[in-house]
């Protein structure tokens, strides 16, 4: 039987594939990878830019292909099969990853060209691969001594295994869990589109009544919109105490594990700590310049936040008597306000938000914007039926992407909303490979009655998602390492979190924003009321957002070793955003995925960083007009087109024309 996964293929043949073609898939990848490695290491001519650094660049596409693949679907539509063979794959890669980056041969080759670099008349995109290459190495122990680099592969190995059950642990408490209730008095403030949702698993699950769970379009309604306190709170404690219980998912001792072997591996490569190592990287560049940034925001927004809970708490008071909102009343009361002061609530916007007529929006304002054409089609291959499929073209009619899109949430899909490409946009041999990307989020899908409408949090969610895509879908550089979103991670978010101020503008809410039963356009005066409300309990939300990027920094900015309570860490680090009271069966850090799986780790400040360089670079947008095809070609050609193949403020000012400016955040969210 031949191995899909062993013949070089364009889009993913997704029908053809069986869990058991990846192990076989992975070892032969890797040893042919290897081959190529080898006949780079034993060329007999000089060390040159050409048969060295673009020549490793161009090593193991096949081997690159099919770990997109692989990763992709282990996190869109997992089994338990899958990730016992992620257990055995991500080990298999992390050595072969060493294997490369402490290939003594291969550095000193790269070394050569590395140390010549002046001389070599490069073009900005080589100078930046050759700078990346170099550092590949030297950033992963290729001048440390044999004894060092085995150590080195030893901390690899098992950060890959304990990260991967890190994540297993909190998608296995995800799915694991279930709120069923059988009388519908239970039921009361819930919208009947909720509670149909909610019917609707029940009757998946073989059981009478609503059940509710921990996916996003499940918990957020139910935390919103139900009366019932107590139920509130279940439910909020359920989700507060993933992996923090006394059973097999508890992440406590892998937090700990994590954040030490990151600790051990940036001290045996010479750095204080893992956020100085992870940093040199950024635009931030070190660990004091973050908190630095963090500590002012938290300054400017912490007054504003307590104002907010002030008048929070009064109104709930005069509701219903409660003197003092607990965690699980936040989201419950702040509807109601906002429903009281704005006369807006979602129950009263998602009639408009059909999630089609969104897509259809999103596509518009790419036309309108970068002249891209999105043209659905049922010839591409697809990991499960959910998944929509787009050819994407330019003005020129010449292709430009693939999309795939998949919004609903199912067993196998992990939580949250994210962007990824299974194949990267490179050009080789004198032909532009073009992307593959794809959106993955988790809303609400259609019931028998209701098609699938959104909140318009949820339609911000997935502007953000898409501005990522584009960065994706408009790559146009010479290497896949610095094609797309292959960019320092505080500036990876600038497109993805520009794109949600379109959301918030007239001409284009009402281009998409019409009610699925009677097609009206979007009322005016809803327009206006959701741009009064942009700034609606925002010093909170700030807060909320300073206290997790402090807590990233606690884990990775210091030497953990003498952390023997992860609560207590986490209380420390939080003392000075904490504006509820502490609920002791709680604790973040245990399924803080974007940090300790994922590849936020000494990063998450990057949101807030991006936001300023996304609120000054609308601000010019909006100077000139949100649909100006100038600003727009600008920001194309400076910052979406070029990935990572220059510093990014470089990219920036030359769009912009200058530096980013704080204070246009500030402004936009009402916090001066």
């Amino acid at each position: 039987m031949k191995n899909p996964l062993l013949i070089p293929f364009d889009t993913a043949p997704f029908s053809s594939i069986k869990n058991e073609h990846f192990l076989p898939a992975f070892q032969v990848l890797i040893t042919e990878t290897q081959a190529e490695i080898d006949a780079i290491c034993t060329n007999s001519e000089e060390a040159s830019f050409e048969n060295t650094v673009e020549a490793l660049e161009f090593c193991g596409k096949q081997l690159d292909r099919v770990s997109s693949v692989f990763f992709n679907l282990n996190s869109a539509e997992t089994s338990k099969e899958m990730q016992d063979i992620a257990q055995e794959i991500s080990p298999l890669l992390t050595e072969f990853s060493n294997d490369i980056t402490l290939n003594a041969a291969l550095f000193e080759r790269i070394k050569t060209v590395y140390n010549k670099r002046d001389s070599l008349n490069l073009n900005a995109e080589q100078k930046t691969l050759l700078d990346k290459k170099y550092k590949s190495f030297s950033r992963n122990g290729a001048n440390l001594s044999p004894a060092q680099k085995e150590i080195i592969r030893e901390i690899d190995k098992e950060l890959s295994s304990v990260q991967l059950k890190f994540s297993e642990h909190v998608l296995a408490e995800t799915n694991a869990y279930e709120m069923h209730i059988s009388s519908e008095e239970e039921l009361k403030g819930l919208p009947q589109d909720e509670k149909d949702a909610a019917a609707e698993v029940a009757t998946q699950k073989g059981k009478d009544g609503w059940i509710f769970t921990l996916a996003y379009p499940s918990y957020i309604p139910f935390m919103k919109y139900a009366e019932n306190r107590e139920l509130r709170k279940k439910l909020a404690l359920a989700a507060g105490s993933q992996c923090f219980k006394n059973d097999e998912f508890n992440n406590e001792a892998l937090v700990l594990r994590i954040a030490k072997l990151r600790f051990d591996r940036a001290n045996l490569l010479g750095y204080k700590t893992h956020a100085d190592f992870i940093l040199e990287e950024r635009m931030a560049k070190t660990p004091t310049k973050v908190l630095d940034f963090l500590n002012d925001i938290l300054l400017k927004a912490k007054p504003f936040a307590e104002k907010e809970i002030e008048s929070l708490t009064k109104f709930a008071n005069e509701l219903d008597g409660i003197k003092h909102l607990e965690k699980w009343d936040t989201a419950f009361y702040s509807e109601k306000l906002k429903n009281k002061l704005f006369n807006l609530d979602d129950e009263k916007l998602k009639p408009y938000f059909q999630l089609e007529k969104v897509i259809d929006g999103v596509f518009t304002v790419a036309k309108k914007l970068y002249g891209l054409d999105f043209k659905q089609v049922d010839t591409i291959e697809k990991y499960h039926e959910d998944v929509k499929t787009y050819e994407v073209y330019n003005e020129k009619n010449e292709f430009i992407s693939l999309f795939y899109a998949d919004f609903h949430p199912r067993e196998g899909k992990r939580n949250g909303a994210w962007m990824t490409s299974f194949k990267n946009q490179y050009i080789e041999n004198g032909i532009n490979e073009r992307p593959h990307i794809s959106n993955v989020c988790n809303f609400t899908k259609p019931t028998a009655t209701k098609p699938s409408l959104l909140t318009f949090n949820e339609v911000t969610t997935l502007f953000h998602e898409f501005g990522h895509g584009l960065h994706g879908m408009l790559a146009n550089t010479q290497y896949p390492s610095l094609s797309g979103t292959s960019v320092y991670w505080d500036f990876v978010e600038l497109p993805s979190q520009i794109l949600e101020n379109w959301c918030y503008e007239k001409e284009c809410l009402v281009l998409f924003a019409k009610h699925f039963e009677t097609g009206e356009t979007i009322p005016m005066e809803f327009v206006e009321k959701i741009k009064e409300s942009a700034t609606f309990l925002e010093g909170m939300a700030t807060v909320r957002q300073i206290s997790l990027g402090l807590i990233d920094m606690a884990w990775h900015s210091i030497d953990p070793s003498e952390i023997k309570s992860v609560k207590e860490h986490e209380l420390k680090a939080t003392e000075h955003t904490k504006l509820f009271p502490d609920v002791a069966e709680n604790c973040m850090s245990v399924s803080f995925s974007h940090i300790f799986p994922g590849g936020y780790s000494s990063g998450y400040y990057s949101y807030k960083w991006a936001e300023v360089l996304d609120a000054d670079a609308f601000a010019h947008f909006q100077n000139n007009g949100i649909f100006s095809k100038e600003i727009a070609k600008s920001f194309q050609e400076n910052v979406l087109s070029k990935g990572g193949t220059e510093n990014p403020m470089d990219l920036y000012k030359r769009f912009r024309g200058q530096e980013p400016n704080a204070e246009a955040l500030l402004k936009r969210a009402g916090l001066i």
